[in-house]
């Protein structure tokens, strides 16, 4: 693709051949739109739910990064404990598998909860441990909502 020059804008047909993203460039665009995912749906809840409380904008969006990079880091651990379960034959790995997945999961919301509060102290408050968890899971259900969309576009 040449470089569009004054007065000579690249045409629609030379942006669609750009290459293919390369596997980082894609981990960084999801990134990105998950946190703007998460800043939006912080100040939803802010807006629309007594228990969250966020001072600022900044803050939400500081939250918001934090947030995105301890979920992640949540989900590459599950699954590195799925794929650990999966090559194992005993009998009651799955159930040992739905447990320890679960323990995982619920536990890392504590993790996360506290060091939230750590960072930001009095600045971030989300009411308790169950407003947090609702405000997880309406987090990733929208991150995966976008991202289904998103896939089936191309």
């Amino acid at each position: 693709m040449k470089p569009a020059r004054d007065g000579d804008d690249a045409s629609p047909r030379e942006i669609d051949q750009r290459p293919p993203a390369s596997p980082r460039q894609e981990r960084f665009l999801r990134g990105v739109l998950g946190v703007l995912v998460d800043v939006t749906i912080l100040a939803l809840f802010v807006e629309h739910w007594d228990r969250v409380v966020i001072d600022s904008y900044t803050i939400a969006l500081l939250t918001a990064i934090l947030l995105q990079a301890m979920l992640k880091a949540t989900l590459a651990l599950e699954h590195r404990l799925a794929a650990f379960f999966r090559t194992r034959t005993r009998a009651g790995t799955t159930v040992l598998r739905v447990l320890t997945t679960w323990v995982l999961l619920f536990a890392s919301k504590v993790v996360i909860l506290e060091t939230v509060n750590v960072v930001f102290g009095d600045d971030v408050e989300f009411g308790g441990l169950l407003p947090f968890i609702v405000l997880v899971i309406v987090m990733l259900a929208a991150e995966a909502i976008i991202e289904r969309v998103y896939d089936a576009l191309g």
